[in-house]
């Protein structure tokens, strides 16, 4: 066989390998994308998705130097730890007052004096967290496209609406959704069935988007179609017996995904 002959059966190879592997790969995008394209309403977690709650970490540092990270990731720790065992309990209290136990008890467990004044500044600060900065744009390119917008949150209205004027956002949402309609907190199925009610569209027609895999993991649970913010390539999902629909890095690359 000459070595053109040998050459060509090679690119012949070649060609016929990609070929196949377009063919298998196709139908399974067709599939996901006409999916995604049935979703009209979409519902974003706020706290930890949509506003980074590490943004009062400057202001820790600054109230208790030497102290400012650690008491962020406690005060955090604490806030959800809360959510979690009063929904077990029975006993429900609202997300603000779940934010001020949790910031006591964690200046407590680090011995520090958490001031009258202190106690204002910090807990001011969750009424203006950062937003990411993938979030506003991610959402006007999705108003663009015709999809409601929506916060769903364990968080209390007040705080959620500052925290969306804020961030400069609120004009870009159709609803604020929060927990104290249904007084229980995420991971609840009630929780999440608040947003197709709310929204006024079926469940097929709702995508869930969070930054947490346990949050994607209830939603999924409940029958939502879910979209994972994995912001780090080293976050890994929950073991909790559920996948997200899709896993994207940032809010912007759910607009063309909706598109198809």
């Amino acid at each position: 066989m000459s070595s053109d002959r040998r050459e060509f059966m090679k690119l012949a190879g070649a060609t016929a390998a990609v070929t196949g592997l377009a063919s298998a790969v196709t139908p399974v995008a067709a599939q996901m994308a006409g999916q995604f394209k049935a979703v009209k309403a979409l519902a974003f977690d706020a706290y930890g998705t949509l506003f980074d709650v590490f943004s009062v970490t400057a202001l820790c540092e600054q109230l208790y130097p030497g102290k400012g990270n650690q008491l962020a990731q406690i005060w955090r720790a604490k806030q959800l730890q809360y959510s979690l065992m009063r929904s077990l309990m029975g006993r429900h209290r609202d997300f603000w007052g779940l934010t001020d136990d949790g910031l006591v008890w964690a200046t407590k467990n680090l011995q520090l004096d958490l001031t009258a004044d202190k106690k204002k500044q910090l807990m001011e600060a969750y009424l203006s967290l950062a937003a990411f900065p993938d979030v506003k744009p991610g959402l006007e390119a999705l108003k663009k496209q015709g999809v409601k917008l929506a916060i769903l949150s364990n968080g209390e209205p007040k705080m959620l609406e500052a925290a969306a004027k804020s961030a400069g956002i609120r004009d870009l949402l159709d609803d604020i959704i929060s927990v104290e309609e249904v007084k229980i907190f995420k991971v609840s199925p009630r929780v999440y069935n608040l947003a197709p009610e709310r929204m006024k569209v079926t469940n097929p027609e709702l995508g869930f988007i969070s930054a947490n895999s346990w949050d994607i993991n209830g939603a999924a649970s409940a029958g939502l179609n879910t979209f994972w913010i994995q912001r780090s390539a080293a976050e890994v999902p929950e073991e909790l017996g559920f996948q997200a629909s899709a896993v994207v890095k940032a809010i912007t690359d759910l607009a063309p995904l909706l598109r198809g």
